[in-house]
């Protein structure tokens, strides 16, 4: 059988509306620093204010071979780490190898987390390796990953730097407390965008705006994510997504299928909306900060804003599936991503929300404006306003993709 027939029409809508959408479509291709990444020092587990992991008990889990075999398997977004100007290297994932020696086998196989699930769910049902030992998942399926028992705990004596070094907003989501199973990749901020052409001059500042204002009639866009679409008309609302149950949720599809009957809006989009935005033919939409960057360097008639009402974060996170081959392996090239100076290098190229404190200095060597940009570095501001989607149970995951399936007409 064919493993898209083993989803579930809800499923299987969300992967054919976003199959082919990517995290970092419009990474800036900037020119990277040369010579070796630096080094830096480890402060203490017991300072850092994250309980320490330990180490799996699991009797079942795969044995590691990572002494034997200086490999790792590593499946991303597609063009989420860093390139070279002539696109034939990853620096970072070099300079790791350099110094390691460890071989990273690297793969853009993850275009939609929906789909991406349907791919691995059979072999992790039946207790198989997938072949990947280290998986970037956004935040939902992450915990949905560690609910089922299907990804390793990690063992804190290989991570010194992540431990240390987290940013305080992204310690301990409801999801994984503490961070036991996985540490964040980048983070995302959802927030509106707006073409200054197409608008008329105008600035939209909220989805009221989005969904109400006529001069905007079919030029607006909202994103095929259920959580960011829904998560910013809740807040609209005045409602907390972090609270969302059914009677809150049915109100926001309520509120966007108006618009949506009343032509008010174009289309929903994964990441597509950005060729829109900057044609005009979208005015003004839901849109993700990471792509935002590049975007107005190239056409300073796009602006964003995140709306006084506030504004959706998420992460992508790094995993270990279970049974993987490498985890000592995969543990340590997590841990390399959260040495400043190595995270510095991938902000600088795919502009999301840096998820690793005192960065800040090494942006600067590389780009004085990467880190004052809130878009990367978010401000005490920026902080006020962030809302995360609660945790679903997977009964209401299921219900509320399945009615925002038939909002956007997937």
């Amino acid at each position: 059988m064919d493993l898209f027939e083993t989803l579930s029409p809800p499923q299987r809508a969300a992967t054919i509306r976003s199959m082919t959408s990517g995290r970092g479509a419009l990474a800036r291709r900037s020119l990277l620093r040369a010579g070796a990444l630096g080094a830096v020092a480890t402060a203490g587990l017991s300072a850092c204010g994250i309980p320490a992991a330990g180490r799996s008990t699991d009797s079942a889990a795969a044995t590691d071979h990572s002494a034997q075999e200086k490999e790792v398997d590593f499946s991303n977004w597609t063009e989420y780490v860093d390139v070279s100007d002539d696109g034939k290297h990853r620096p970072t994932l070099d300079a790791f190898t350099r110094r390691t020696g460890i071989k990273v086998n690297y793969t853009e196989d993850i275009n939609d987390n929906v789909e991406f699930f349907g791919k691995i769910k059979p072999q992790l049902a039946a207790g198989q390796d997938t072949g990947r030992d280290l998986m970037v998942l956004t935040d939902w399926l992450a915990g949905r990953m560690i609910r089922l028992g299907w990804v390793q705990q990690l063992d804190s004596a290989n991570l010194p730097h992540a431990y240390a070094n987290l940013a305080q907003r992204f310690r301990s989501p409801d999801w994984d407390p503490g961070r036991a199973y996985s540490y964040p990749w980048q983070g995302i901020a959802t927030c509106l965008a707006y073409n200054k052409k197409a608008t008329g001059g105008r600035k939209v500042t909220s989805i009221t705006q989005l969904l109400e204002d006529g001069s905007l009639k079919g030029k607006v866009a909202m994103l095929s994510e259920m959580r960011d679409t829904i998560g910013m008309t809740l807040l609209d609302m005045g409602e907390k997504p972090e609270t969302v149950n059914d009677d809150t949720f049915d109100a926001a599809v309520a509120r966007i299928q108006k618009a949506v009957d009343n032509q008010q809006i174009r289309k929903f989009t994964g990441n597509d909306y950005t060729d829109g935005l900057s044609k005009g033919d979208i005015a003004a939409c839901i849109a993700w900060a990471g792509d935002l960057v590049q975007l107005r360097i190239d056409d300073p008639d796009i602006e964003y804003v995140f709306p006084d009402a506030g504004f959706l974060s998420s992460t992508d996170n790094m995993l270990i599936p279970a049974k993987a081959r490498h985890k000592t392996n995969a543990e340590r090239l997590m841990d390399y991503y959260y040495e400043p100076a190595v995270a510095a290098e991938l902000s600088a190229y795919i502009n999301y929300v840096c998820p690793v404190a005192g960065v800040e200095p090494y942006l600067k060597k590389i780009d004085p404006s990467l880190a004052s940009n809130p878009l990367i570095l978010p401000d005490a501001a920026m902080d006020a306003k962030t809302h995360s989607f609660r945790s679903l149970s997977d009964a209401e995951d299921s219900k509320y993709e399945e009615k925002f399936s038939k909002l956007i007409g997937a």
